[in-house]
């Protein structure tokens, strides 16, 4: 799967190098290139790309234009990927990039782009949600507060974590622990940290306060890939005008998919494994979605959610919710293919696609925020999905007269489902997995 990439310097020859960088994968595509804030904005709002490659300072004022601009897209356009190049090692930079949370953002230096496939790797992490920093951002974050040598391998571990941005429930999830006893940690380090620090070292201290704390406050679900929503899509909803539990009426559609038989899958294989397998199906089901501009809603455990048509409004929103379901399924192909290779068991997906109106809201606390959606076209995709045979898609009724370019299908007989008085329609075709 192609991954579109807009490329910003005021720099002509840097900007040439860089595209030169991303032209050596055969994965990526340079859809625009722009000189300075407007540009970037413009280019971005005209060629929708996945990811975004941009210096921090530009025209007008070569101040932080970069930084603002690249929000301003993430605004409009959430679930965008942001690579920024630097040639400022100052951590102040990094915090400031971070400070409306980690996920979907990259931080790197010019003048190591080009070591290793770090741009590569960064374009490839942002564009699934994930994030990353510049290693020596990362030492210039941690080195400092830790010169003395009075913190614990433990602690040494926990303030890497920290200062990469990973978020408080990754941290768990990795250390086998409770979210509130890695808060408690994380405390009791920056204590450590504060009562450990030698005169000249508090400007660090301050900077991994100010990461820990843009941690802390995110409107996060979970690390980068079990996010509920793309970076800034709250925000876009809120500054809308629309306040938390205010519900709106959509007609949307909703993509719904399962791993058949993961359970006994789990069952025979090692826990590791397993865990690194849905972490690369998970990354390449919420690629898929984002491409056709879906909004994942959520990942729990196989089963992912996802809808087309909101919060932002798309007048094809059941074509596209179509094609994501079979670039899903492309893509598990491929994985497939390399999990074989590799002595792995494969992942067969079944898939339900339906189109209906919905009430959408943001609900939660000031604190914590999930934009949720109720209704019968939420249950009635659950329905479809449990029809759908391995390497298929089951398509409401709804969704094929929506959807411009019908695939070749088969029509169902209408059957009854949990929850409703009548017979139910709908169109499977096949996507089989090899």
């Amino acid at each position: 799967m192609t991954i579109s990439i807009f490329l910003a310097d005021d720099n002509l020859i840097v900007r040439e190098g860089v595209r030169a960088l991303v032209e050596l994968e055969d994965d990526f595509e340079i859809v625009g290139q722009g000189a300075d804030y407007d540009e970037l904005v413009a280019g971005a709002e005209d060629t929708n790309p996945q990811v975004v490659v941009t210096d921090i300072r530009m025209p007008p004022n070569f101040a932080r234009e970069g930084i603002d601009a690249a929000k301003h897209v993430r605004r409009r356009h959430p679930g965008t990927g942001v690579v920024i190049l630097s040639q400022y090692d100052d951590p102040d930079y990094a915090v400031s990039l971070l400070s409306e949370g980690a996920a979907g953002y990259a931080y790197l230096l010019k003048d190591r782009v080009g070591e290793g496939d770090q741009l590569a790797r960064a374009i490839r992490e942002v564009a699934s949600g994930g994030s990353l920093l510049d290693s020596k951002i990362v030492e210039g974050l941690t080195t400092p507060v830790r010169a003395d040598g009075s913190l614990s391998p433990e602690d040494e571990h926990l303030l890497q974590q920290v200062a990469e941005g990973r978020s408080i429930k990754a941290i768990a999830t990795q250390l086998q622990t409770t979210t509130t006893a890695v808060n408690a940690a994380i405390e009791q380090l920056f204590t450590t940290l504060a009562e450990g620090t030698a005169a000249g070292h508090s400007d660090s201290l301050a900077r991994l306060r100010m990461l820990q704390q843009a941690i802390v406050e995110r409107k996060e679900q979970g690390d980068a890939l079990e996010r509920l929503l793309p970076g800034g899509v709250s925000e876009q909803i809120l500054d809308a005008g629309r306040r938390p539990g205010e519900t709106e009426e959509l007609t949307v559609t909703v993509l719904m998919s399962d791993i058949r038989g993961y359970t006994t899958i789990a069952e025979h294989a090692d826990p590791s494994v397993l865990a690194g397998q849905l972490h690369e199906h998970r990354a390449a089901m919420n690629q898929a979605i984002l491409a056709q501009n879906g909004t994942v809603m959520q990942f729990v455990g196989d089963a992912v959610m996802a809808v087309f048509g909101a919060p932002v409004p798309q007048a094809d929103h059941a074509d596209r919710a179509v094609e994501a379901a079979r670039t899903m399924h492309a893509a598990q192909r491929n994985l497939n293919e390399q999990w074989r290779a590799e002595g792995q068991a494969p992942f067969e997906l079944g898939l339900g696609v339906s189109t209906g109106l919905v009430a959408a809201a943001l609900l939660g606390s000031a604190e914590r925020l999930e934009y949720s959606l109720v209704g019968d076209t939420v249950n009635l995709t659950q329905r479809l999905q449990q029809w759908a045979e391995p390497g298929e898609t089951v398509l409401s009724e709804p969704t094929w007269e929506a959807i411009g370019e019908k695939p070749e299908s088969d029509r169902l007989e209408p059957a009854m489902v949990k929850g409703r008085d009548t017979p139910v329609s709908a169109y499977r075709f096949p996507q089989r997995t090899a």
